[in-house]
């Protein structure tokens, strides 16, 4: 069921927003033991704040589309009163005394928390294997991981434990657990979503936004977090493939999975052009400079505390007071000309699309994948095509698009022009039920 649906029954009296509520924390109790997507559950402040919200429906008081809908929030989004871990023993007796924007914002859209999910310690990672709160499991297959650090965003949504979750984009980190899990996930452009009262890792990088079972989902939400987004005019979308980089180094699945999903964007009037991409290897090694640098300055007092963190995010972030400040600065210089690189090639198209991962979401505990005859650490091969996005700040949207002979999920990436967010949800919208209507038929 998706939010909208949702909003039906809950509009035609079909169910309340407490019943809502109840089935999902039901769904929590059920499941939660064997994926561990959350770390700290808030079932009777859930099932009052449902009640409420039922009273001001009856009393004509709707408050939009997210009115009664269980949601779950990322445990470094601040949320008043309710302890925010951002999975590490430095943080996991901290309780804010305010809520972050995001969180503000969509509780009074009417959203209902039911509380807060697990991620990799500190979002500085892409399994979600946490020494200190334990591994969240992918719902597909609970001996794989459901990709980071956003990883008890992408499981509870992926499970039905809630209709959507909050999420953050460091280097992918909502996008990945999309894909691995098999649910939609935005990141929008830079700045757009309020990252005010959420725990930073590195400033220049970090983006917040939600993941859904729909795009339109998706943009629902994203209407609640940043405001009502300007409509995208009425023309075809231009869609550029790369011929270059994005389907190298892929597994063959996932390939045809994408390359099937930009014939369907043809099929649907969308031109689709083959583009040679600027250099996103020299992207993604801008990318591991500046959040290496920003994430050890923002931990740089706590490193002394160095029985508090888990063994890979303390080398990374040991790996990042040993960066050179020139280093960063060409980092950011190399950022700015690829920016301008970027928006040349969006002079020719509209949307670009890529896979999200090369690969589906690999064993808890699998630390190199095989591809195209090469090992790739899995942190390497999971953000290869998703990180340098980051770096540019475009809005880029992971969704479904196939699966796996073994039952995993693929997903694809769609990336637009900065603050044309709105664009690309809508090729996301038409892309995702073109496949939802070749199911049908294939069923």
């Amino acid at each position: 069921m998706t939010i909208t649906e949702a909003g039906a029954d809950l509009r035609a009296g079909r169910t309340t927003c407490q019943e809502l509520t109840a089935a999902a924390l039901r769904t929590v109790e059920e499941l939660n033991p064997k994926l561990n997507a959350f770390i700290t559950i808030t079932a009777d402040a859930a099932i009052e704040r449902a009640g409420q919200l039922d009273a001001e429906l009856a009393a004509g008081h709707d408050r939009g589309p997210l009115h009664g809908i269980p949601i779950a929030h990322k445990d470094l989004i601040f949320t008043k009163g309710v302890r925010t871990t951002c999975g590490s023993k430095l943080f996991e007796n901290f309780v804010p005394d305010y809520d972050a924007p995001a969180v503000a914002r969509l509780a009074a859209a009417g959203a209902v928390s039911l509380g807060k999910l697990g991620l990799h310690e500190l979002a500085y990672g892409v399994t979600s294997t946490n020494p200190h709160f334990g591994p969240v499991r992918n719902p597909c297959n609970p001996e794989c991981i459901p990709g980071g650090s956003s990883g008890g965003s992408g499981a509870a949504v992926a499970a039905g434990l809630v209709f959507m979750a909050t999420g953050t984009d460091t280097g992918g980190s909502i996008r990945i657990p999309a894909s691995y899990c098999g649910t939609v996930g935005f990141k929008p452009t830079y700045g757009l979503v309020d990252r005010s009262g959420v725990q930073p890792l590195a400033f220049s990088l970090d983006h917040v936004g939600p993941l859904t079972r729909t795009v339109r989902d998706a943009e629902l939400v994203l209407d609640v977090l940043a405001g009502p987004q300007a409509l995208p005019a009425d023309r075809p979308i231009r869609i550029g493939l790369p011929a270059n980089y994005f389907f190298d180094v892929i597994d063959p699945e996932v390939k045809a999975a994408v390359e099937a999903a930009a014939r369907l964007c043809e099929s649907l009037g969308f031109p689709v052009i083959s583009v040679q991409v600027p250099d996103i290897d020299a992207l993604n090694a801008a990318a591991f400079a500046i959040i290496m640098s920003e994430a050890s300055a923002v931990y740089e007092s706590h490193l002394p505390r160095r029985d508090q963190f888990g063994a890979d995010v303390l080398a990374l972030l040991d790996m990042g007071t040993l960066v050179p400040a020139t280093a960063y600065v060409n980092a950011q210089r190399l950022r700015t000309r690829m920016g301008a690189e970027f928006r040349r090639l969006f002079e020719t198209i509209d949307v670009l699309l890529t896979p999200t991962i090369p690969i589906v979401a690999p064993r808890i505990g699998q630390l190199t994948v095989e591809l195209g005859g090469q090992t790739l650490q899995t942190r390497m091969g999971t953000t290869m095509f998703v990180r340098g996005f980051n770096v540019l700040g475009l809005p880029a949207l992971s969704l479904p698009v196939g699966r796996s002979r073994s039952g995993m999920p693929i997903g694809a990436q769609l990336v637009g022009r900065a603050f044309e967010d709105s664009l690309v949800l809508k090729l996301g919208k038409a892309l995702e039920g073109a496949i939802h209507s070749e199911r049908g038929k294939a069923a």
